[in-house]
């Protein structure tokens, strides 16, 4: 049904013109029962199907308004008969497997990525536990104190007959190397800190001795009836004597350090900050009568959790490092203020500043900045390091900034909920000394 078909005599003369020339429809009829209906050509279809090689072979030809035909040429007794049969059908056929293969081959590599994503995931859970292992060592504080490494990769990770086996051992391995060194290495701090201790304490009492025995040999050469003194020894106990006290400061200065690694908890009750920043102010003043002391406070008083003995102690010697490393008539200021949940202490100078490369390493035991700095001055180059460990144990912050002319040391303290106490004495030591 839908053949088209033209018979062309061989008496005609115009190759191009048909006796006959028709297609056939399928009809429906009202019982149901398909029929075949016949119908001319149209001059343009006839001209279509015309222009087709009588040669036997099979050609593809555009009637107007009716399509696609594969149109083939018979030679009969009376002429020629030209054949052919739409391909709308084929086509429809054709285009609905491309579509068929298309969407098959569509789905058939959703499918395998699917199926590949998922076989990548699962062959990666080994990988993914690796790193979270790895994840848990790394959040470790692993810098001080005792570390318990007992991270491991789980054991099922640890086939040696597979890569990602082989690499869960070898990190395993990797964790247990570094585990014995943390321990070595806190056995030896906890050994060395002990030994600090003990020797500190333990050179406390000789000190103390060759102080006194260095101070009564000193009066009794001075002051004894009848004798004369001697220069040269009195100036020899003098600096016996000297020498003694900064020993004892050292130690002192050692056993504090020693005790406050060891995590010795300190003493823990409301300070009021501000009173003890005046009395250190009023301190400083007397001791560096060449300086310029000024102290800025808040209206009201400012309180902190802490030690009192050892909070005096880190103020006291902040105003001593601004005193011993700046020269005479250098104006120091101490500031305190409420920075959000923290007491802010700001110990401000405009003396030389402190290299770049010193301020690195500024609280690091027996730091020294250059030559000025001897250990001539009366310092034990622990005062920062005891400001960093104090503060430290008071779960606070320091820090200092400094460029030529401006050197800030800020000290940062969890405050305490407002309490009684004043600090009426401020206000009287905020001018200028």
């Amino acid at each position: 049904v839908g053949t088209v078909g033209a018979f062309a005599e061989k008496t005609s003369g115009d190759a191009a013109a048909f006796s006959s020339a028709a297609r056939s429809v399928q009809q429906k009829p009202a019982d149901g029962r398909p029929g075949v209906d016949i119908k001319p050509l149209t001059n343009a279809q006839s001209a279509a199907l015309a222009s087709v090689p009588r040669d036997g072979r099979p050609h593809t030809a555009e009637l107007p308004q009716v399509g696609s035909y594969r149109v083939t040429s018979v030679h009969v007794a009376d002429g020629t008969l030209l054949v052919g049969l739409p391909t709308a059908s084929v086509d429809d056929t054709i285009s609905t497997l491309v579509l068929v293969e298309v969407c098959v081959a569509g789905a058939g590599l959703v499918g395998a990525g699917i199926a590949g994503a998922a076989s990548v995931r699962v062959a990666l859970r080994p990988l993914r536990r690796m790193a979270r292992t790895a994840t848990r060592v790394s959040e470790l504080p692993l810098h001080s104190g005792e570390v318990q490494l007992r991270e491991r990769v789980p054991e099922r990770d640890t086939d040696p007959e597979t890569e990602v086996g082989q690499v869960g051992a070898a990190l395993n391995r990797m964790l247990g190397h570094v585990g014995s060194a943390l321990a070595a290495r806190h056995e030896g701090e906890v050994r060395l800190r002990r030994f600090i201790a003990d020797a500190s304490h333990e050179l406390r009492t000789p000190l103390a001795s060759i102080r006194g025995y260095a101070e009564l040999s000193r009066r009794r050469q001075g002051g004894g009836a009848g004798t004369d003194a001697d220069p040269e020894s009195g100036y020899a106990l003098e600096r016996i004597e000297s020498e003694a006290l900064r020993m004892t400061a050292l130690v002192e200065d050692l056993l504090l350090l020693a005790r406050l690694d060891a995590g010795r908890p300190l003493e823990r009750r409301p300070v009021d900050i501000s009173a003890l920043v005046v009395d250190a102010v009023s301190d400083a003043r007397v001791a560096g009568a060449a300086h310029v002391w000024r102290l800025e406070m808040p209206a009201s008083p400012l309180l902190v959790t802490g030690d009192e003995g050892r909070l005096r102690q880190v103020l006291a010697n902040l105003l001593a490092n601004a005193r011993t490393h700046t020269p005479p008539g250098t104006t120091v200021s101490a500031q305190l203020a409420l920075d959000g949940g923290q007491v802010a202490v700001r110990i401000v100078d405009d003396g030389p500043g402190i290299p770049a490369d010193v301020q690195e390493r500024v609280f690091e035991r027996f730091a020294r900045g250059d030559a000025s700095r001897s250990r001539n001055s009366g310092s034990t180059g622990l005062g920062l390091a005891i400001v960093a460990a104090v503060v430290a144990a008071h779960e606070g912050q320091v820090e200092v900034a400094s460029r030529p002319g401006h050197t800030v040391f800020t000290v940062r303290l969890p405050a305490s909920p407002a309490g009684s106490g004043t600090s009426q004495v401020a206000h009287s030591l905020a001018t200028p000394g």
